[in-house]
């Protein structure tokens, strides 16, 4: 262990032992494990898609349902717009309204509505990946975009009542004074985002997470929401009459992106808290586990006066037969008597084996000088 893993080691143990560190540490780890970021990314992506039919379709709603009441009409769209801050005025600038009436208006209504979807498919996805529903399980086609549906419808009016309800606490639209005024839409708006991630949260895991394990989550996805409505209200509405043209048109989409995946990326860290509180998937190392390397397996090498092994493993070379000549010098090395044959197991098939299972050097004990007769 060097000198940066014993700290690192120290500190983990720490961790582990105490429940205020271990739970976010779990929760990060999980959120880590399920590559949680990248399906944030894609929220984000089809949310950036999706914003612009959604605040054409709001529009013009707000232009049909207010037309007598311009005021009301400026307070809601400024509301809608006040989560996004400084880009939320240039967004603003850039709206328009479905053209038509009737017919035309509810196909142009429907259509937006379809490309706009997608948003709602991610976060099915999403929520399905974290609480581990498998693929078979989920719904096919015609029901996966009811549940998008469903979910869309669900976010929108939460959307709609939270962010008028967080411009208002932030002095967008100078509609209320007093600090118990701003305190009581505050709380209200609060508990209509905690009732909106509730239900989307149900919606999304496709009802097979009960009520229970989806309320802690809710409450801190409403909580990290109300604090950054509260800002960008705050931001639109006291700070943005700073703001220069310097951002342009680049700086709208950039900004808008960095904005909706932190949303979304803040939003899937509540859901991976629920998984793990009602998992119990803590205390958890922060550490990555680490293996000792394997190496490969070297045959051994026989060492110089190895004795041979048994037969099945060390080949029996059979013995030669001798062809000299009686009264010949016997072979050195050889137990043999001139001209006969080296019978099966005697002493010459052990020489032999020796000598080719080693360097040609017999043992110390083996070596004789010759046998008589």
């Amino acid at each position: 262990m060097n000198v940066i893993d014993k700290p690192l080691a120290a500190a983990d143990r720490y961790q582990q032992r105490r429940v205020a560190l271990a739970f976010p540490v779990a929760v990060w780890s999980k959120f880590t494990a399920d590559q949680a970021g990248n399906l944030a990314a894609l929220i984000s992506y089809y949310a950036f898609a999706a914003i612009f039919p959604l605040l054409l379709v709001l529009v013009t709603v707000l232009d049909i349902a207010l037309r007598n009441n311009p005021s009301l009409r400026t307070s809601l769209l400024n509301s809608a717009l006040s989560q996004y801050p400084v880009i939320g005025t240039q967004i603003q600038h850039s709206l328009g309204a479905i053209p038509g009436t009737g017919l035309p208006l509810v196909i142009g209504i429907v259509f937006l509505l379809l490309g706009a979807r997608g948003v709602a498919s991610a976060m099915q996805n999403a929520m399905c990946s974290i609480w581990d529903i498998p693929k078979e399980e989920r719904p096919g086609f015609l029901m996966s975009q009811l549940w998008a549906f469903a979910l869309m419808f669900t976010i929108a009016i939460g959307f709609s009542a939270t962010t008028f309800l967080s411009g208002l606490a932030g002095g967008t639209g100078h509609l209320i004074s007093g600090v118990l005024a701003h305190v009581g839409a505050v709380l209200v708006s609060l508990i209509l985002n905690i009732g909106m991630f509730w239900l989307g949260f149900r919606l999304a895991s496709l009802f097979r997470v009960p009520w229970r394990n989806l309320l802690v989550g809710s409450v801190i996805a409403a909580v990290v929401w109300q604090v950054l409505q509260v800002v960008g209200g705050y931001v639109v509405g006291h700070q943005l009459h700073r703001a220069s043209e310097l951002y342009g048109t680049f700086g709208i989409v950039l900004g808008l992106v960095a904005w909706l995946f932190l949303q979304a990326e803040l939003t899937l860290y509540a859901a991976e808290a629920d998984v793990v509180l009602a998992r119990h998937l803590w205390p958890r190392s922060f550490l990555a586990a680490k293996t000792a390397p394997v190496d490969p397996v070297k045959p051994a090498k026989p060492g110089k006066h190895a004795k041979p092994g048994p037969a099945a493993e060390s080949p029996v070379v059979p013995a030669q037969r001798d062809d000299t000549p009686a009264g010949s010098d016997t072979p050195a090395g050889s137990d043999t008597p001139a001209g006969s044959e080296a019978p099966a197991g005697s002493e010459a098939t052990e020489t032999s084996v020796s000598t080719a299972s080693g360097d040609g050097e017999l043992p110390a004990s083996d070596k004789k000088a010759g046998t008589s007769r």
